[in-house]
């Protein structure tokens, strides 16, 4: 689901939504529309509302103002356990006294459903997250991992028609956390259930999310695919926030057959292809990911334009490719990545070293704000 499909309707829609404590405004006046079967992200840094946005769909804070609909029903005088959505938390809030079985158990014991039927979906959703042979352990003989999965198992067993997922791999170790992504994509996936999940870490929202909302002082910025988050942000500011990137400032002097010429005080004649509706002497800004940056020692046969010379300053070494900092003549500093897929014999790119950056008219994304 890269975009909802036409005509389709909103399982979850927020209308107006404010809310503020003590006179500080963490939720700003905003709308959204999440959809049925979705994969939904809230990014922000810390602050930005997004916990509290999630709060509020769970019932655990009310708006100050506005509507919140699941299936065009209002759910805002409907209490948090009467609600179709379940929440799993950060800290995974297991009771250190039950078994595993007893954990994902203890919900659907308080509708007083028959132990047949829970002991079967309990049995199916265990087999789901792969701890079938744990049901009589306790939390404390659990890895992280595994917690994690107890808290999700519990969180699902109800079959809510939202699940809400705060910062959910937060305590899990980099290998696992990247790990658990994937199963946690896979779920969704086998499931059906829309997910909503609130995280502040960039790569982890791409990964999981049809859709992202990035957020920022209580209000959205931008909502879209993460493709298009990540090559066509709408803004400066989400440019910034996702990944890295280098805003090449400069002003629009001309037009191509494909596109406008920028002319740069720090970064000369730049050709591009997207124009964001920008005309002649308009200020903008070239968002331009550094893996879209070709780094070389040897002049380009055309350097009047999308190249400039500088002296690497500092080398990132990341294992499958490099992080090139790279101060120009002009005295600013740009980044370039490369793949590590030199062989021993070739020259690298080293420290002090003399280099040429270019890159392609197609590279960048301007930016009017």
């Amino acid at each position: 689901m890269e975009n909802p499909p036409a005509g389709a309707r909103a399982l979850v829609r927020f209308e107006g939504v404010s809310r503020s404590f003590g006179g500080v405004v963490a939720v700003d006046h905003l709308s959204l529309d999440i959809y049925e079967g979705e994969f939904f992200a809230l990014l922000g840094p810390s602050g930005c509302g997004k916990t509290t946005l999630l709060r509020m769909l769970a019932g655990f804070e009310r708006p100050d103002e506005g509507r919140i609909l699941l299936a065009d029903a209002d759910l805002v005088p409907v209490p948090p356990h009467r609600r179709p959505v379940n929440m799993m938390f950060q800290s995974y809030v297991l009771f250190p006294h039950l078994t595993v079985a007893g954990n994902v158990a203890f919900g659907l014991r308080q509708e007083n459903l028959k132990k047949s039927e829970i002991d079967a979906r309990v049995a199916d959703m265990l087999a789901l997250v792969r701890l079938e042979g744990f049901e009589g352990r306790r939390p404390d003989q659990l890895s992280g991992g595994q917690r994690q999965r107890v808290a999700l198992a519990r969180s699902l067993v109800k079959r809510p028609r939202v699940l809400l997922l705060d910062e959910p791999l937060a305590a899990l170790d980099k290998k696992l956390r990247a790990e658990t992504q994937f199963e946690l994509m896979e779920l969704q996936r086998k499931l059906g259930t829309t997910f909503v999940i609130v995280t502040h870490d960039q790569e982890e929202a791409m990964i999981l999310a049809h859709r992202i909302g990035v957020m920022d002082r209580g209000r959205l910025v931008q909502v879209a695919p993460p493709a298009e988050i990540y090559e066509r942000p709408n803004s400066r500011w989400v440019a910034d926030f996702i990944g890295d990137v280098n805003l090449l400032e400069g002003h629009v002097s001309d037009s191509w057959p494909g596109g406008k010429v920028i002319e740069s005080a720090f970064f000369g004649r730049l050709r591009v292809t997207d124009t964001a509706g920008a005309g002649p002497g308009d200020t903008v800004w070239v968002a331009l990911r550094p893996e879209k940056v070709r780094i070389a020692h040897e002049k380009p046969a055309k350097a009047d334009e999308n190249a400039a010379p500088g002296t690497v300053w500092e080398i990132g070494y990341l294992g499958d490719m490099s992080i090139y900092k790279i101060g120009l003549e002009t005295g600013v500093v740009m980044k370039a990545a490369a793949a590590n897929v030199a062989r021993p014999n070739e020259r690298r790119v080293g420290v002090h070293d003399k280099v040429w950056l270019t890159w392609d008219p197609s590279a960048g994304a301007v930016l009017t704000q």
